[in-house]
């Protein structure tokens, strides 16, 4: 696999990932006993770190492109393993 196409893979999974832990340890102005301000959702979050996100998001894209792509070398688990894909033979 080519370099590019391994940044462009990781890249992918590191948004996904930073998709799927930004609700992590978010609190709303209720949960910390504060008062929304005029004009903020109530659902808002009260305080946002992205750097804690990214950190987080990070970690887990790591781990599952390191998943990935031992998958890819190794070969796993290939589309001739996957019943379902495979068409049916007469």
């Amino acid at each position: 696999m080519k370099p590019q196409s391994v940044l462009a893979i990781y890249i992918l999974f590191w948004t996904l990932s930073l998709f799927l832990v930004l609700p992590i340890g978010v609190r709303t102005p209720e949960e910390e006993g504060v008062d929304c301000g005029p004009g903020h959702a109530p659902s808002a979050p009260h305080r946002f770190s992205l750097g804690k996100a990214a950190l987080r998001a990070t970690i887990v894209s790591a781990a599952a492109f390191a998943l990935f792509y031992a998958n890819y070398r190794f070969g796993w688990v290939t589309i001739a393993s996957l019943e379902w894909v495979t068409p049916p033979t007469r």
